[in-house]
């Protein structure tokens, strides 16, 4: 069941992308993470959102505070209301896992998306947005408190989930060069996500 679902998270966001999209919460409980993950970008920064939604609320406060965007996500319809509302930016359809860009960017973002990714793609994902991280890259993304696979509802439909255990995040981020400089277990006040925040190891 688990590769089943794990393959279907994509259609079920373009089924449903109108659905997700009145439901993401604007209220922005992620700001004093978003805040820690500016707090190390020079002005201007490009930042990659991998699996960006309809580009609310996070690439919206990035935005707003003067960053440079390029979002990529699998679902077409969410890309198109990106493009709507912030057409000064780069928004891709893609699937985060091929990513095949022509830059590097001074932050990464994978704010309730990478988790929607087996363990063995989620690897594959980190170690191919480091690639194009730049010198002094902050990485900031939610995961699941432990290894696990979960199933949640999303619009009556089953929703995969999935997460390695602390280590192994550490050591993939170790391998791609990365630290990590904070990480908190099931923030109640961030929704109970558990979030990582990485930056390139300083030589």
């Amino acid at each position: 069941m688990s590769d089943d679902a794990a393959s279907n998270v994509i259609a079920l966001y373009q089924a449903y992308a109108a659905d997700f999209d009145r439901s993401r919460s604007r209220e922005l409980m992620e700001k004093p993470w978003l805040d820690r993950f500016l707090a190390h970008l020079p002005p201007k920064a490009s930042i990659l959102d991998m699996g960006c939604g309809a580009g609310e609320p996070i690439a919206r406060y990035c935005i707003e505070r003067g960053h440079q965007l390029t979002g990529i996500d699998a679902s077409i319809s969410l890309i198109s209301l990106c493009r709507e509302r912030f057409p000064g930016h780069r928004w891709l359809v893609g699937d985060m896992r091929d990513l095949s860009l022509d830059r590097r960017f001074d932050g990464l973002i994978a704010w309730h998306s990478l988790f929607h990714l087996t363990p063995d793609d989620q690897q594959i994902v980190l170690e191919r947005s480091m690639r194009r991280a730049t010198e002094n890259a902050v990485l900031l993304f939610t995961a699941g408190p432990d290894r696990q696979e979960t199933f949640g509802r999303f619009c009556g439909q089953t929703l995969y989930h999935a997460s390695l255990a602390f280590e192994e995040y550490r050591l993939i981020l170790a391998d791609g060069g990365f630290e990590i400089i904070a990480h908190e277990i099931e923030d109640q006040s961030c929704g109970g996500a558990t979030i990582y925040l990485a930056r390139r190891s300083r030589s």
